[in-house]
């Protein structure tokens, strides 16, 4: 299963007890030559959202069973949850489900 596929997986497998998001991010070059990146700094989690019961941030990592998350993913991780986000490393909906019923 790819990160995609448990990406919409655990996308399905949470809306009771959360509103999630997927980001895109994406980068190019203008016309003229100059590289530019899209969307959300490096390290921000494949999805997030919020916990339906009290409105808290929830920021999810998505990897495949043998996925590795980056430094930055981590430190994003890190971050968030210290300023009060619910935040982890979900390799199914099962643990996804986890993270965001975490108290």
């Amino acid at each position: 299963m790819t990160e995609h596929d448990i990406q919409n997986e655990i996308r399905a497998a949470v809306s009771p007890y959360a509103i999630m998001f997927r980001i895109n991010v994406g980068s190019g070059k203008t016309v003229d030559g100059r590289h530019f990146n899209t969307g959300v700094p490096p390290g921000f989690s494949d999805l997030f959202g919020f916990r339906k019961n009290d409105g808290k941030a929830v920021f999810i990592e998505v990897k495949s069973p043998k996925g590795i998350p980056t430094a930055r993913q981590i430190k994003f991780l890190e971050t968030v949850r210290k300023n009060g986000a619910i935040a982890g490393i979900a390799r199914s909906a099962e643990e996804a489900i986890k993270i965001i019923l975490e108290v």
